[in-house]
């Protein structure tokens, strides 16, 4: 089912989320399929659960052939339960982005470069990968979500966070 995305303002944003506790629950199946829904209705890169609404450290990204984003590297669909990310340097990197809980707008955010992230499938597999560029970006901005930061809060300077079609005349709009 296609939920509802949270907007920048709503407190339930800056909450950090829960662990999940039980895996391969028909509950934990059924908040999957709506993140899903929502991600491929909205043309998403990611989706955290908190942006739906379920406060548990939950998230969703991966990108194949995704009109609003034509030059990105794929990156596998991924179902990340209780993250852990490890940056592996000081290396960081500025990049644009954009947010389905912060529509219209874009603004450039410094991340890791490149990073590990571990965690666990919706069936309790673990999960180890090292990744960088695009990946490492998708991934750290998701994960924000789980501890109440959305992608405003790490922009080092203000001039460069506007709206999209002021930022990049004629550019498609790319939220999240």
């Amino acid at each position: 089912m296609i939920r509802p995305v949270l907007k920048m303002g709503d407190a339930r944003l800056l909450q950090v989320a829960a662990p999940v506790t039980q895996f391969d629950t028909p509950e934990l199946q059924a908040l999957l399929q709506d993140l899903f829904d929502t991600m491929a209705a909205l043309n998403g890169a990611g989706l955290a659960a908190p942006q739906i609404g379920v406060s548990l450290r939950v998230v969703i990204f991966g990108v194949g052939h995704n009109p609003r984003y034509p030059d990105a590297e794929q990156v596998p669909m991924t179902v990340l339960c209780n993250p852990v990310l490890t940056p592996l340097d000081d290396t960081m990197e500025d990049g644009w982005e954009g947010c389905l809980s912060v529509p219209g707008l874009r603004g450039l955010v410094p991340r890791h470069a490149r990073l590990r992230y571990q965690g666990f499938t919706e069936r309790g597999e673990p999960i180890d990968r090292k990744v960088s560029g695009f990946h490492a970006r998708v991934v750290q901005h998701e994960c924000d979500h789980l501890d109440g930061i959305l992608y405003p809060q790490r922009i080092r300077d203000l001039r460069h966070f506007g709206y999209t079609d002021v930022l990049f005349p004629g550019a498609p709009i790319d939220d999240d």
